[in-house]
């Protein structure tokens, strides 16, 4: 099965989560309860809350800005769209934070049911009010170069850019994003015009990461070896893709065994391993670290991990054990067609 990327997921959340559980003021005890509800990840209890939230009289703002939130951990995103709707019909005319934060949320509600062009528009309402507001020319760039208008895409990512010349966090981003939906040369362009202007400012991380990007692998394992101490599970991670990119997988092993080692369980390592001893053929092994990683709580790759078990079990030839692992997958994510299409496969093996 292909791996899916889910860059446009990724870049449309990354930045509506500013003030998640803020806004609870005194005499909203419903609506804390609610937001308390929707960091433990249980939506349904979190709606209960804010209903009982309008029972009572509480802000109701706050109150709908939730149920929008709780709606879209549930993917009913008409509602949470209509909820984030409610929430701005209820602001007090005068323009604030939250207004902000709301419309960043009503974007990605839109964006989710298939509304692009009602989540355009609501990045232009932000950008009308705060004409220097970074994430959202990033946001509808990606969008745009979702959908073909490379243009206005590489506007958005240019203003991007020209506001924090040196966020190279962001830079990489915007390589990604355009990568995934085929504009890899318009990506590297960002790149390397950022290293042509000198990376006097730049870790040695960020070079690697870079470099990486830029298809410079020498140069990217010796900028990433020497960022090892210094960034983690990051560093180790790109380290290891970029021995895998060279075709040394066995050293690859050892730098994710030596971050592990080191007493972090980390889920993204363990899926990487496991994706390196898939291309070893040592489908046993990319089982034992995809397993290790699903027992990490929290990783935010649970998906993605079963997905790999799944897998590591097909290439083990178990076909019977797999099939019985997509049908509890697809009791979770009913929503993958690629599981759908690959499970009435296993059916028939």
């Amino acid at each position: 099965m292909k791996k899916r990327h889910g860059i446009i997921a990724s870049a449309l959340a990354f930045s509506i989560l500013l003030c998640q559980g803020c806004g609870a003021r005194g005499g909203n005890e419903n609506i804390t309860a609610g937001m308390e509800a929707i960091e433990a990840l249980d939506y349904d209890t979190a709606l209960a809350s804010f209903a009982a939230a309008g029972e009572a009289g509480e802000d109701p703002r706050l109150r709908y800005r939730g149920e929008g939130i709780a709606y879209l951990g549930k993917t009913q995103y008409a509602d949470a769209s209509a909820a984030f709707e409610m929430a701005l019909a209820s602001s007090s005319g005068r323009v604030d934070g939250m207004d902000f934060d709301i419309n960043y949320y009503l974007a990605t509600a839109y964006y989710r049911q298939g509304e692009s062009n009602k989540a355009i528009a609501a990045y232009d309402a932000i950008i009308g009010l705060r004409p220097e507001e970074r994430d959202a020319y990033y946001l509808r760039g990606t969008i745009f170069a979702q959908r073909g208008r490379l243009e206005e895409a590489l506007a958005d990512f240019d203003k991007t850019v020209s506001l924090n010349t040196r966020d190279y966090d962001r830079l990489i981003s915007i390589y990604c994003v355009l990568e995934e939906y085929g504009y890899r040369e318009s990506g590297q362009a960002y790149l390397q015009s950022a290293m042509e202007s000198g990376t006097k400012y730049m870790t040695n991380f960020e070079k690697g990461r870079i470099s990486y990007y830029l298809e410079d692998y020498e140069n990217a394992r010796n900028y990433l070896e020497k960022a090892r101490d210094e960034n983690g599970y990051e560093a180790a991670l790109f380290l290891g893709r970029t021995y895998e990119t060279l075709g040394d997988f066995n050293y690859a092993v050892s730098v994710y065994n030596t971050f592990l080692d080191g007493g972090e369980e980390n889920a993204q390592i363990l899926n990487q391993m496991g994706l390196c001893k898939m291309q070893m053929k040592d489908y046993g092994g990319a089982l034992e670290a995809f397993q290790r990683a699903i027992q990490i709580e929290d990783s935010g790759m649970l998906q993605v991990l079963k997905m790999n078990e799944i897998v590591a079990y097909e290439n083990l030839r178990d076909f019977g054990k797999a099939a019985s692992l997509l049908e509890s997958y697809l009791k979770t994510y009913p929503d993958d067609t690629t599981a759908k299409r690959e499970y009435e496969f296993l059916k028939t093996r």
